[in-house]
């Protein structure tokens, strides 16, 4: 079991290999992709900020929580910050347990609660200029212009 917050590209690939189990009759992924607009508006690029000591703590407990719940064989997870472009892979969940059932809800758990729990930022950049900070509970973008870029 691992989670990780990490400023690498993740490869989900080499990462759904360390999933296998020889009582597993099911393996269960999730990748989550910068795409290029939210709620009508052109997003040109994501960048995201996390509270790592903290955000790694959750993870693993939010994984350890599902272990136990679905009685899974293994499971991990990655989220990536910094600036990504659209279709980079940002956030990797995978596991793997006996029944596809319990790995397909295990795996939707997981990314329900890391969205809801982990202290993780994000912030879109528009095709206008503008960016914006994503409020983690409500999902509205406070956007204002940005000077950085």
């Amino acid at each position: 079991m691992s989670f990780e917050i990490t400023d690498q590209r993740i490869d989900p690939e080499a990462l759904k290999a360390d999933l296998r189990h020889e009582t597993a009759g099911a393996c269960v992924s999730f990748e989550g992709w910068v795409r290029d607009h939210n709620d009508g508006e052109p997003v040109t690029a994501l960048e995201y900020e996390a509270h790592a000591s903290v955000a790694n703590k959750e993870g693993l407990q939010i994984l350890t929580e599902a272990v136990e719940r679905f009685d899974l064989l293994a499971a991990s997870g990655r989220h990536r910050v910094g600036r990504l472009e659209i279709g980079e892979c940002a956030v990797w969940v995978g596991v793997s347990a006996a029944h596809r059932g319990a790995a397909f809800d295990a795996c939707r758990y997981i990314i329900d609660q890391l969205k809801q729990r982990v202290p993780i930022w994000k912030k879109e950049y528009y095709r206008d200029g503008l960016s914006g900070w994503i409020n983690c509970v409500t999902g509205t973008p406070f956007k204002a212009r940005d000077t950085t870029s």
